[in-house]
């Protein structure tokens, strides 16, 4: 029979591992190949696509012949950063008289990293340190400051 110390480290031990287990989040939808094999370039029309797979997750920004499937799926492990691990885009092109002009899939491989916002503007010259911008200013005029000279 397990003594009270085996039982305790073993449960202990079960926790430390399953809190080592990543979260995994999926966000959104696209159709897989199977569901796509339905969509017919040149005869399918914006109607049996929307009853075939769906409302899409966005459509076309300045125009409307575009419909966009997104799905991405994301790892949470502790306290590090989220990692994506799948991403599918699947766009259907529509011409004129909006029947299918063109069906495409795309997926983390065809995809670009974007840094889409640094949070710093660049600068010419030297950066100052803290001191030196506080005490920069000291005996400086308001004129000067100002620009009233």
């Amino acid at each position: 029979m397990p003594t009270r110390a085996t039982v305790l480290l073993s449960a202990c031990a079960i926790v430390v591992l399953g809190a080592c287990e990543p979260t995994v989040r999926s966000h959104g939808f696209a159709p897989d190949a199977e569901i796509l094999g339905t969509v017919s370039s040149g005869s399918d029309t914006r109607g049996s696509v929307r009853r075939k797979i769906g409302r899409p997750s966005s459509t076309g920004v300045f125009t409307q012949n575009g419909w966009y499937y997104v799905s991405t799926t994301v790892e949470h492990l502790t306290y590090h950063e989220p990692k994506v691990v799948d991403r599918r885009v699947v766009a259907i092109t529509f011409d004129e008289n909006d029947i299918v002009a063109s069906v495409d899939s795309y997926g983390l491989e065809d995809g670009r990293l974007i840094n889409l916002e640094t949070r710093t503007t660049p600068t010419a010259g030297r950066e100052l340190t803290i001191l030196e911008q506080v005490l920069g200013n000291i005996g400086v005029s308001a004129e000067t400051l100002l620009g009233d000279n």
